[in-house]
C-alpha cells in the first residue's frame, strides 16, 4: 500500500526550463519553485528519521496525502534546507488537527491563512528570527518554512486561487508567515509553556491569522496604557472577536511586566476591557525588535472556526 504513496516521478526535455515546468503544471505560489529533483528529494529526506512513506495528514479541500515524501518536495520547493524539515512535518501535523479546521481556513471567503510560531531550542538551532523584521523579508528560515506549508496546502491539498481558494481578498501572509518567540526576552513563560509543553521541547504552533495589524504605543508608560491601546486596535468593529495573536513588542513587554502584570493578568485585562474576547481567546508571545514601543496583533478567523494547535517536533 506504501508504493501507491510514492510521489510520481516526470521527465522533462532537456529543452525546457525546469523552473518553467513548474509554473505550467501550477505548482508554484506565483513566485519561481526550486525543482525537485531525485538528488534534492534524498538530501532533504535526510533531514528526518521518519520513513518517506509515513503518512502524515490528508490535507483538504481535495484530501491529497501529504506523506514525508511528498512534504519533503514541497521544502524543496520552497527553499527550505533538511534541517527544517522537522518543523514543516510538525506544521502539516498540527494544520491536520479537527480543531484547527484546515477545510474551513483553504476553502473560506475570509483571508485566514495557516501562520506559525515557533518556541523551543529549535528557534536558535535554525536561526529562525524573532527579532528584527521577524514579520518581514530577508530571513530564509522564516521565509521557506512558512512558504513549503504554503505550497503544501495548494499542491496537496488543492486549494488554487480563483478555484478552491475563495479568499476575497487574501494577504502577503499566504505566501509566508513563520516567526519565533525571543523567549530569551520575556519575564514571562513563553507561548508553548502555556499550552503544556516543557521549556526544552521544541514545538510549533499553527494559528488561522489574517493580515497584521501594528500598535504604535511611544506615549504610555504603564502597564495599563499599554493595554488600553491594545484594547483599542482590537477591539475595531471589523475585527474578529474570535481567537487573536498578540506578539508584544520587547519595550513594550518590559513595561508591562514590570508593573507587575503576569500574562494571566494580560489576557484578563484586556477580556474586561473590551467585553468581547474570553481570555482563552488572547494568544500572548514577546518578540520584535529590541527598539521601538511596536507590538502587533493578528486577527483570527473567528471562534469556533478555527482553534490553534501546538505540536512538539520529532526527529
Amino acid at each position: 500500500m506504501a508504493q501507491e504513496w510514492h510521489a510520481r516521478q516526470i521527465s522533462i526535455d532537456e529543452k525546457v526550463d525546469p523552473i518553467e515546468a513548474c509554473y505550467e503544471n501550477g505548482w508554484t505560489d506565483g513566485l519561481p519553485v526550486v525543482p525537485p529533483t531525485p538528488e534534492r528529494v534524498e538530501r532533504m529526506l535526510s533531514g528526518t528519521e521518519r520513513s518517506p512513506e509515513e503518512l502524515i495528514a490528508s490535507v483538504p479541500p481535495k484530501w491529497g496525502r501529504a506523506t514525508v515524501e511528498r512534504i519533503a518536495i514541497n521544502a524543496i520547493m520552497a527553499g527550505c534546507l533538511p534541517a527544517y524539515l522537522p518543523v514543516v512535518l510538525a506544521a502539516v501535523e498540527a494544520m491536520a488537527s479537527e480543531e484547527f479546521n484546515l477545510h474551513g481556513v483553504q476553502v473560506t471567503t475570509s483571508h485566514a491563512s495557516p501562520m506559525l510560531v515557533v518556541n523551543g531550542p529549535i528557534r536558535k538551532q535554525l536561526d529562525i528570527n524573532d527579532g528584527f523584521n521577524l514579520f518581514g523579508q530577508g530571513w530564509r528560515a522564516n521565509a521557506t518554512i512558512g512558504r513549503a506549508v504554503r505550497l503544501i496546502c495548494t499542491n496537496v491539498g488543492g486549494a488554487l486561487p480563483r478555484e478552491l481558494d475563495r479568499a476575497a481578498f487574501g494577504h502577503v501572509g499566504k505566501y509566508t508567515c513563520c516567526i519565533a518567540e525571543k523567549e530569551e526576552e520575556s519575564s514571562w513563560d513563553p507561548l508553548h509553556v502555556e499550552r503544556g509543553f516543557q521549556p526544552d521541547e521544541s514545538t510549533v504552533t499553527v494559528f488561522a491569522g489574517v493580515g497584521p495589524q501594528s500598535i504604535n504605543d511611544h506615549g504610555s508608560n504603564t502597564a495599563e496604557g499599554i493595554l488600553n491601546t491594545i484594547c483599542q486596535n482590537i477591539s475595531s468593529p471589523g475585527n474578529s472577536s474570535g481567537e487573536t495573536l498578540i506578539v508584544i513588542g520587547i519595550e513594550h513587554a518590559k513595561t508591562i511586566s514590570a508593573d507587575g502584570f503576569s500574562k494571566t493578568d494580560v489576557r484578563r485585562y484586556i477580556a474586561e476591557t473590551t467585553k468581547r474576547y474570553s481570555e482563552d481567546d488572547l494568544l500572548l508571545m514577546v518578540a520584535g525588535g529590541p527598539a521601538g514601543r511596536w507590538s502587533m496583533v493578528v486577527p483570527g478567523w473567528g471562534s469556533p472556526s478555527s482553534r490553534a494547535v501546538t505540536v512538539a517536533l520529532k526527529n
